[in-house]
C-alpha cells in the first residue's frame, strides 16, 4: 500500500567533528561562536550535493575553522528537531588540527575557542551536543 508522503519524516543529514588541539596544558577541542543563532556549538554543517559525510565534515571544519583535521574515530550522533518539523541528524568524529590553521571572522561563525573539556562542556548552549561530549571516547593525541 503506498504510503502518504506527509506521514513520511523528513531528515536532514549534516556532520561535523569535535576537533582537537594537543596544547601543553593538554587536550583542548574547539568551540564555535555562530551569531545567526548567537549559540556555542561543535562545528557542523550540511553536506552538499554528491558529498560524503566525512567530506562535509573536513569542509565544514575548514570553513568554520581554517584548520586541516585527521579523523581519528568516531564520537556518535546527536538529532533534534527543525523548525519547520523535520528532524536533523548529525554525525561527528574525532579529528585531530593538522599543523596550526587560520581562523578569520566571517558571518557563520564569530569566534572560536579552544577549550578544555570540561570548559567546553559548560560553553557549549546545546544539551545534545554536552551529551555527545560526555558520552564518546576522548583520542589519545
Amino acid at each position: 500500500m503506498p504510503s502518504n508522503k506527509d506521514d513520511v519524516p523528513e531528515v536532514q543529514l549534516a556532520a561535523g567533528g569535535i576537533v582537537w588541539r594537543s596544547t601543553p596544558q593538554g587536550p583542548k577541542l574547539a568551540v564555535i561562536h555562530r551569531p545567526k543563532y548567537d549559540d556555542w556549538s561543535l562545528p557542523k554543517g550540511k553536506p552538499e550535493r554528491s558529498e560524503a559525510l566525512g567530506e562535509t565534515a573536513q569542509r565544514e571544519i575548514r570553513e568554520e575553522l581554517g584548520c586541516e583535521v585527521k579523523f581519528l574515530h568516531f564520537a556518535g550522533v546527536v538529532h533534534y528537531p527543525l523548525d519547520d518539523g523535520r528532524e536533523k541528524v548529525v554525525l561527528f568524529w574525532h579529528v585531530a588540527e593538522k599543523g596550526k590553521g587560520e581562523f578569520q571572522s566571517h558571518a557563520e561563525v564569530d569566534e572560536v575557542l579552544w577549550l578544555a573539556p570540561d570548559k567546553a562542556l559548560k560553553k557549549l548552549s546545546h544539551e545534545v551536543e554536552r551529551e555527545l561530549l560526555r558520552k564518546s571516547r576522548p583520542p589519545v593525541l
